[in-house]
């Protein structure tokens, strides 16, 4: 069964959680992949995003925008049309090493997508996923619990 999204959808989510989110747009935030109800995102390095110059360590706050951006877009792309909405209703981040310098990644997978609830499971990594046969390290995982008002038709 194919999973990507059509072109125009991918477009359409791309841009959303690229450029029309303005705290988004400040972090560089990339949508990498897209699919039904997976997806990557990527916030590229920059040194502004340490929270713990000791280290250096990026701050836990990026670390959780890129866990529930990325289970948000993950509902979106679950959904039909621009004028459907997904609210974060609850988030747990796990933080489990330290984010060192690099490009912090994170794939959504979709737990659970019903009618008014969608619910998401996520990892963040640094500069890469992992792939087969690499150890599967994140430095973060997450799950998170979002609204959802469906208005349109799947596109």
């Amino acid at each position: 069964m194919d999973t990507t999204l059509p072109e125009e959808s991918a477009a359409r989510l791309g841009g959303w959680f690229e450029t029309g989110i303005p705290f988004h747009k400040h972090l560089g935030m990339r949508l990498e992949l897209a699919e039904e109800g997976r997806v990557v995102l990527r916030i590229p390095w920059s040194d502004e995003l340490v929270g713990d110059p000791r280290r250096p360590a990026i701050h836990g706050g990026v670390i959780s925008t890129i866990v529930d951006a990325a289970g948000g877009a993950a509902c979106f792309a679950m959904l039909g049309g621009p004028e459907d909405s997904v609210s974060t209703v609850d988030l747990r981040v796990d933080y489990l090493r330290p984010g060192t310098p690099g490009d912090l990644l994170c794939e959504a997978r979709i737990v659970r997508m019903g009618n008014r609830v969608g619910v998401t499971r996520s990892h963040v990594y640094r500069d890469r996923l992992p792939g087969p046969g690499d150890a599967d390290e994140p430095i973060a995982t997450g799950q998170a619990v979002y609204n959802v008002v469906r208005r349109g038709d799947r596109v």
